[in-house]
């Protein structure tokens, strides 16, 4: 009887052992899920691996499935942090509310986005938003450069550019076409701005958009063209975006976080971290950092809702 006494404790005593050391692993390694705006990902990646250096358990996976894309998880609760290009949308926020979802906007970026073409093409260095339009707008059957220009050679334009999920795609059309989602469809479009990339680098004939970081990326391979919007034409640069002279198409640039994952010392850190350092963030993803004051203010409201 003894013997069956002391076993059935080994037994037990074992058990709350490893159940000790399940917990104990459990609370050295965690995940900050981020998905969402695939302009914003260089500063989110960026982010996530200079902080992972001093963090090594905690992982930061993150997505790029477009801004439109990261708010359908992030609205229900299945990501800590969703990058976005453009600003939530009311109806967004109406669903995020009937699901329990509390979050908090951070600007963390100025971008300018960029207009590009082939870097063969030697006949275009400006367009007018105008022109723009014409190309772009729904119903356009603008398919040769010189539909554009009679003096633009006679060569087959395609297009390229992003899906409708992303936050570029909105601001885009709504800038240029004067609706959101207001688009011709047959273009060749992708969430992945690193597809867009490609498509255009290899396409004499080729037009495309995204945001600035990825031209910085590909200077190279790409040219930029300059936007003329009645007052003269303007190429992006950290200058031009930052006093808003590149316009219409500069934008802030966005995180938003769920409140109550803030509640996770991982995730309040990595938001720390991610505004403390957001100068040189920006910078590191290609963008033009916001005034160090604007970053200090998204440091009071997280500290606020800790």
């Amino acid at each position: 009887m003894y013997k069956k006494n002391f076993i059935a404790l080994l037994l037990v005593m074992f058990f709350l052992y490893f159940s000790l050391i399940s917990c104990f692993a459990n609370s050295e390694s965690s995940t900050v899920e981020i998905d969402g705006s695939s302009t914003v990902f260089p500063i989110s990646v960026a982010a996530a691996e200079i902080f992972r250096e001093t963090h090594p358990k905690v992982q930061i996976p993150v997505g790029i499935s477009g801004t439109g894309g990261g708010f359908k998880r992030f609205i229900v609760g299945e990501i800590a942090i969703s990058d976005a290009s453009r600003p939530i949308k009311d109806q967004e926020i109406i669903d995020a509310t009937e699901n329990g979802i509390d979050f908090i906007e951070l600007t963390v970026a100025f971008d300018g986005l960029s207009v590009v073409v082939n870097n063969s093409n030697d006949w275009v260095d400006c367009l007018t938003v105008e022109e723009l339009h014409k190309v772009w707008d729904q119903g356009s059957n603008i398919n040769n450069w010189n539909q554009i220009r009679s003096n633009f050679p006679d060569i087959r334009m395609n297009l390229y550019g992003p899906g409708t999920d992303s936050g570029t795609f909105d601001y885009f059309t709504e800038e240029i076409n004067g609706q959101e989602g207001r688009t011709r469809s047959d273009y060749t479009p992708s969430e992945d701005d690193n597809v867009l990339v490609l498509g255009v680098s290899g396409d004499k004939g080729a037009m495309g958009y995204f945001g600035y970081a990825y031209y910085v990326e590909n200077t190279k391979r790409l040219k930029l063209l300059g936007i003329d919007d009645g007052n003269g034409c303007v190429i992006p640069s950290e200058t031009s975006i930052n006093d808003g002279t590149y316009s219409p198409l500069s934008r802030p640039l966005f995180i938003y976080v769920n409140t109550s994952e803030i509640l996770r010392k991982e995730v309040y850190e990595f938001v720390k971290f991610y505004l403390e350092n957001g100068q040189m963030l920006a910078e590191e993803g290609g963008f033009v950092a916001l005034p160090q004051s604007m970053y200090d203010i998204g440091l009071s409201a997280i500290a606020n809702n800790k």
